[in-house]
């Protein structure tokens, strides 16, 4: 049953993916990018990071992607029809096109070979032992508190910073309009 869930998840977020770099239409993609990123997060959970798949869902799925999607759909401007046809006259010509097209699958499969063949002499000792189905949001907590409090503490004001910055400029910048 787990095996089934695995190929389901991992089913949809490469059918996502691949959905994704084909259609034309950005908004379908970014549609295309939340069946994606739920599959990410059910695989998330098939792991055993629980923590991992609802800051996935909660951040990539509920803040990025919506920003995405308000973004397209705020700037998206029909064209007119004159901007239609003077594409269609500069065309690339269809030689240019396919070699392009075979360049970049002979890149992604070069890629795709030298990952798996990395992949698989790789040992990963964490595969030999059996599956916890333990929640990793206590792990986690402990780990940032005790043994990585001081780069947790200096991510911390770091972001503030860069908050305390960014409301400068953006200040600085009303008022000289």
């Amino acid at each position: 049953m787990i095996q089934l869930a695995f190929y389901g998840f991992s089913a949809l977020t490469l059918l996502g993916a691949i959905a994704v770099l084909v259609t034309r239409n950005v908004l379908y993609a970014a549609f295309f990018l939340l069946l994606t990123l739920l599959g990410v997060a059910g695989l998330f959970v098939l792991a055993s990071a629980d923590f991992l798949a609802v800051a996935q869902i909660m951040i990539y799925v509920g803040g990025v992607l919506v920003l995405v999607i308000f973004g397209v759909m705020l700037t998206h401007k029909a064209e007119p029809a004159a901007a239609v046809n003077s594409q269609t006259a500069n065309r690339v010509p269809s030689l240019n096109r396919t070699g392009a097209t075979l360049a970049g699958f002979a890149i992604a499969t070069s890629l795709f070979v030298a990952l798996y063949t990395l992949l698989a002499r790789a040992n990963f000792p964490l595969l030999n032992e059996p599956v916890g189905w333990q929640s990793t949001i206590q792990t986690i907590g402990k780990q940032l508190m005790t043994e990585y409090v001081v780069p947790f503490e200096i991510a911390g004001v770091l972001l503030l910073a860069a908050l305390v910055g960014a409301t400068y400029l953006a200040a600085r910048n009303q008022t000289t309009n």
